[in-house]
């Protein structure tokens, strides 16, 4: 058996979930007590859900560096989160703020998942690939993921992470 057949042989069979969408025009139609949307959001639920895992925590924040961080640290210092998936504030205007909010907090990066997300996004979208600045890290023995906010992105997350959550949570653990 190969280690890394032992590793998955390991992992935890429970996954926990936290899903926090990034996104100041939903957040104001909330607030304002109007009906909005969460396509990526619930596009990430399901597909989590359908693999077993369980969403703990759904959140929707504004693109703020200070909420953005003021959630991530909450879900660290969760008992009951594993992994933590932003969805949206990703991109390169002034107000994505999604990766200066969280980077500081990754204490190992996950350099080989925005490099497969990109190279997957190039084969779907083309060359507006290059716009993504998605990420993914360890923090606290948590897995931490950025991602942008359009539904795509979220189905590509979902094929790159699925699979492998028990297995990257037992090697942040180990």
């Amino acid at each position: 058996m190969t280690s890394h057949e032992l590793h998955r042989r390991r992992a935890p069979k429970k996954v926990n979930m936290a899903i926090v969408t990034v996104s100041t025009s939903r957040y104001e139609q909330k607030m304002r007590g109007e009906d909005y949307t969460d396509e990526s959001g619930d596009i990430l639920a399901n597909g989590m859900l359908a693999k077993g895992y369980d969403v703990v925590c759904r959140e929707l924040i504004r693109d703020d560096i200070g909420q953005i961080r003021s959630v991530l640290l909450a879900l660290l210092n969760r008992n009951d989160v594993d992994a933590i998936l932003f969805c949206g504030g990703t991109g390169i205007t002034k107000t994505d703020l999604t990766i200066e909010a969280v980077e500081p907090y990754l204490e190992k990066r996950l350099d080989g998942f925005a490099e497969i997300f990109r190279m997957l996004s190039y084969q779907r979208v083309g060359s507006a690939a290059i716009l993504s600045r998605a990420i993914a890290g360890i923090a606290r023995e948590k897995l931490v993921v950025c991602i942008p906010g359009s539904p795509d992105a979220a189905k590509t997350a979902l094929e790159l992470l699925a699979d492998e959550l028990p297995h990257i949570i037992y090697m942040a653990r180990s």
